[in-house]
């Protein structure tokens, strides 16, 4: 693949509600919300995957966390790469990645297999996504960036909220692998798109040494831990497992010590002077470990114990998206006015909520009355929590590591729902290791509990919260810059004509720039646009 073959990014870039501008949209939307949409309508099916495969739930959470692991790992790693080879280009390769792995998937003959494709799909998502934001940033006028970025976010989340009916619907109607098999006409006019109709652009002055040892390492300490939290639920402590949680754990070491004496790193580490911004990432640590858990294993449950069908099931968490949508950008607005810390205390706590209503959900729940008002309060406490989050995360961080602060927390919130989903049902009871048991019955047992366990981490997550000053912390990123304690500041104001934009987070929170990427910035910085 040699790249574009449409004309250089006008000097000027390109301005908003032209047919250019709706070319470049098209492009990134369809490609970033090919992943979302494949990230959602996958839970849906796993029920019908372990029934083909007889996985167990050990195999139903590889198959989202296999995704998980390499996603992860390679975010803070795309834009560097958007930059050094050309951002059309490493977007497409990401959209070519996605579609071959999603064929894999399509017609795998074993879990095995299976995982491996979704492995795959991860490599290609996490070129997808930063690469849509660096095509963004690097082709729009500096003045429409933010409404592009803003649509983005929002169509995007549309992707999201269709998923679990397109996935329902193909289960109920075909195959579990038509799942997969739509991913590939989707692709194929991403690409024809951004071919003849997406300006290329690199930066000129990108190192040409990339961090490849620190996402190896990324990839190796992530699998590792992954491996040893599943299988110590699947099997109990097995050598096998001690081997993994080993070497995943060396690797993480190993990773930490490069990050910390490489010249031009993945992962600065002195990012994490900045208080807010640490704080930030772990409430953020809390929240996804609680969010990706719980619907992972509610769409689960109401199939195989509640007896729902796929398409049910799947739209069950469907206020979720829909709220996040309709309450995002006014959340935002509300932040900007009183500061985000009492929002980031009270929508963990509204999240928790939600759980513990969830948490006593019978063997045969109804939708209207052991359902919705949990789901409802989940949704309230995420949509209050996000864009406030996602703002402190941004404000707290030096404005030349913008976009890596946007990376780091997005980074945060995938690996922590991975861990939760390798994690809590073993934690709850659910699996064949000590003190567990498999099978519907230990589904049915074991989910009050794990509900519990997640509300637990919501609570901490608002503890979290405590640490940040009173007012805002926009005077946090000149105090990182100086690499001093962070100080009392007041809220921090949005830009001119920019206000938050409409997003679903139910897959993580908004990246509002491409890690690593200097696109958009003017000077080469990465500076958030």
């Amino acid at each position: 693949m040699s790249g574009s073959a449409s004309a250089p990014v006008p000097s000027a870039g390109v301005a908003w509600a032209t047919p250019a501008a709706r070319w470049i949209l098209a492009a990134t939307v369809l490609g970033s919300g090919t992943a979302f949409l494949d990230s959602t309508v996958v839970t849906v099916a796993l029920p019908a995957v372990e029934e083909d495969f007889g996985t167990g739930l050990a195999g139903q959470q590889w198959i989202v966390n296999g995704y998980m692991i390499t996603l992860s790992a390679l975010i803070l790693l795309s834009g560097s790469l958007a930059d050094r080879f050309g951002r059309v280009r490493v977007f497409m390769a990401g959209v070519v990645l996605f579609a071959l792995a999603s064929a894999l998937c399509s017609v795998a003959p074993n879990p095995e297999l299976l995982v491996a494709g979704r492995a795959v799909q991860g490599v290609g998502g996490a070129l997808l996504t930063p690469g849509s934001l660096a095509i963004l940033q690097a082709s729009f006028r500096e003045e429409d960036r933010a409404r592009a970025i803003g649509a983005w976010s929002g169509l995007t989340g549309v992707a999201s909220a269709v998923g679990p009916f397109v996935g329902g619907w193909l289960v109920q109607v075909g195959d579990w692998r038509l799942i997969f098999l739509i991913n590939l006409p989707l692709a194929a006019l991403v690409l024809a798109i951004a071919w003849f109709k997406v300006p290329e652009s690199r930066d000129p002055s990108a190192p040409r040494s990339l961090d490849y040892t620190g996402a190896l390492l990324g990839v190796v300490a992530l699998g590792g831990i992954t491996y040893a939290l599943i299988q110590w639920g699947s099997v109990g402590v097995t050598p096998a497992v001690l081997v993994g949680a080993a070497g995943g754990g060396a690797a993480l070491l190993v990773f930490l010590v490069v990050q910390a004496r490489k010249r031009a790193p993945m992962l600065p580490l002195g990012i994490f002077r900045s208080v807010p911004f640490s704080a930030t990432n772990a409430a953020t640590v809390m929240i996804y470990a609680a969010l990706g858990t719980l619907l992972f294993l509610l769409v689960i449950h109401l199939q195989e114990v509640g007896g729902y069908s796929p398409v049910t099931a799947g739209a069950a968490p469907l206020p979720l998206t829909v709220l996040m949508l309709l309450l995002s950008a006014r959340s935002g607005d509300l932040a900007a006015r009183i500061g985000p810390r009492p929002q980031l205390i009270a929508g963990p706590l509204l999240l928790a909520a939600g759980l513990v209503y969830l948490s006593r959900m019978p063997a045969d729940p109804g939708y209207l009355v052991d359902v919705l008002p949990g789901v409802l309060l989940v949704a309230l406490g995420m949509a209050v929590t996000v864009a406030p989050l996602t703002a402190t995360v941004l404000a707290s961080a030096p404005e030349r590591h913008a976009g890596l602060a946007s990376g780091v927390n997005n980074t945060f919130a995938r690996g922590a729902q991975m861990i939760g989903v390798a994690a809590v049902p073993s934690l709850a009871g659910i699996g064949a290791g000590p003190g567990g048991q498999e099978g519907t019955e230990a589904l049915a047992q074991g989910f009050g509990p794990a509900m519990l366990i997640l509300a637990g981490l919501a609570v901490a997550a608002s503890l979290c919260a405590m640490a940040l000053p009173r007012g805002g912390v926009s005077g946090a990123r000149e105090t990182a810059e100086r690499g001093g304690p962070p100080e009392k500041a007041p809220a921090a104001e949005p830009r001119p004509g920019q206000r938050p934009p409409r997003f679903c987070g139910v897959s993580g929170p908004p990246m509002r720039s491409c890690p690593g990427s200097s696109a958009g910035s003017g000077g080469g910085t990465g500076r958030n646009c």
